[in-house]
């Protein structure tokens, strides 16, 4: 067996481990494992990263963002439940932007804020599942090990904000743009795949309470937080729960329930707000 140990640019170790597998074993995973040959030092991705934005914003390079990666490993599991992190990243601000800036303008920062963030995504094993406007909506399949991909998604989230702060907003601000912020709201949990029409080239998306319940907790966090659900924090490790402080909730606007406690859904954030 040999062990692989990397950091990433906010220092979470993580660790790739190579075994033998029967070949079952191996199709049944090979949508989830990271490739050795596929995995780039840190240093070097944001290089590249932030000489794209300045490509982008000269108008010397086109983005080509897709969410084919994401349909088609949904199509494996159509008209099933599959166990998922989901995650919400909602960038901040935009509807002033969209008021205030050249359509031009709105259009860059859109289409670099989602293709950047989904390149982060993807090289933590996630997948995009589609854009919602200013949003990226994404999953992390957690079917095998729950506690490893939980982790591995808030490592992610941590990533994305860093992509923000250290290489978008710089490069935007030499060109006159303005900074942006995000919020990133997560859970755990299943969701059911459904496609909209009959052949395999038809749209594939997720439903569910998940789905709904991430959606909630995303629009009520904070700039530059990360909030997750009580299930995916309990998933976590404890060095990394440490991150976060339980939101205060108010039972007659908060009406999500935790089915497996029958409790009121809690909710963890790096910051605190208060959910209406």
């Amino acid at each position: 067996m040999r062990k692989i140990n990397i950091e990433n640019q906010n220092n979470y170790p993580f660790i790739f481990t190579k075994t033998k597998e029967t070949s079952n074993e191996i199709n049944s995973k090979k949508s989830l494992e990271f490739k050795e040959d596929n995995v780039l030092d840190f240093r070097t991705l944001c290089n590249l990263r932030k000489g794209r934005l300045e490509s982008v914003l000269g108008e010397r390079y086109e983005y080509n963002t897709s969410i084919d990666k994401g349909q088609r490993f949904l199509l494996q599991h159509v008209n099933s439940k599959i166990h998922l992190v989901i995650m919400y990243a909602d960038m901040v601000g935009s509807t002033k932007m969209s008021m205030t800036l050249p359509t031009e303008k709105v259009v860059t920062i859109i289409k670099a804020f989602s293709h950047e963030l989904s390149s982060v995504i993807e090289s933590y094993g996630g997948f995009v599942l589609k854009y919602v406007g200013d949003a990226i909506i994404a999953f992390f399949p957690s079917g095998f090990n729950k506690y490893l991909i939980c982790d591995r998604a808030y490592r992610c989230a941590n990533s994305m904000l860093s992509t923000v702060r250290n290489d978008i907003n710089p490069v935007f601000r030499r060109h006159g743009y303005p900074v942006l912020q995000i919020k990133i709201g997560m859970t755990e949990g299943e969701s059911v795949v459904i496609q909209y029409g009959k052949d395999n080239s038809s749209q594939i998306d997720l439903i569910g309470y998940v789905m709904n319940v991430t959606a909630k907790i995303t629009s009520n966090t904070l700039p530059n937080a990360i909030s997750v659900g009580g299930t995916f924090y309990s998933l976590l490790h404890p060095n990394s729960q440490s991150d976060f402080k339980k939101v205060p909730l108010d039972d007659r606007d908060w009406k999500y329930i935790d089915k497996h406690t029958g409790e009121s859904y809690k909710v963890y954030s790096t910051k605190r707000p208060e959910i209406k």
